[in-house]
């Protein structure tokens, strides 16, 4: 039964849309009719406010970091199920018809959870591939496979199989803009594509 709530409690938590309450209650509109239609912070910048993307980063990512350590206390020894639960809220809210975000920054929450060296892992593959390509695509799928390679290295094994299943959702989830990479086509954040991807 433990497992069950883990898994239950993260999902509840990380099905909280934080991008499109936000956009909401500032006015910015109905997340899902602009720009990829996304309800991450990726999405919300395209709404032309960096501070209301920012607050959504920190708010997916902070949902990821609850679930854990609240299965930590309540569940240790399915934390690993409530990280797993966490990110599919985010990427598959049952209140949003399942069509959710694409689980970078709430899985980057979840790895900081987990183990802090993960979570720093992560946070410098996202930020440093940013800084390199200001492709956003490209740096979250970077740091979503570097999370359970660190795992591995590290020698946790238990966490590293979860990482390993969420990178590879993450990646299938970016599969559009992985073709739109492969053209040479994907728009770079602060680009003047950004705004029609």
């Amino acid at each position: 039964m433990d497992w069950i709530y883990a898994l239950a409690a993260g999902y509840l938590l990380g099905s909280i849309p934080f991008g499109l309450i936000l956009t909401r209650l500032t006015g910015a509109g109905d997340l899902r009719a602009i720009g990829s239609g996304n309800i991450g912070a990726t999405n919300v910048l395209r709404t032309g406010r960096k501070g209301l993307a920012a607050a959504t980063l920190l708010l997916d990512l902070a949902k990821g970091l609850a679930a854990v350590l609240i299965a930590d206390r309540l569940w240790p020894e399915a934390v690993g199920l409530a990280a797993l639960g966490a990110v599919l809220g985010h990427c598959f809210p049952v209140w949003l018809k399942f069509r959710g975000g694409k689980g970078v920054a709430t899985l980057m929450g979840v790895s900081l959870g987990l183990a802090w060296p993960i979570g720093a892992a992560y946070a410098v593959a996202w930020v440093g591939m940013l800084a390199v390509t200001r492709i956003s695509s490209l740096s979250g799928m970077t740091a979503a496979v570097v999370a359970p390679i660190v795992a591995a290295t590290l020698g946790m094994a238990q966490f590293a199989l979860v990482l390993a299943v969420l990178a590879a959702l993450v990646l299938w989830l970016h599969r559009a803009n992985i073709a739109r990479l492969r053209a040479g086509t994907e728009p770079r954040v602060g680009g003047s594509k950004d705004t029609q991807a």
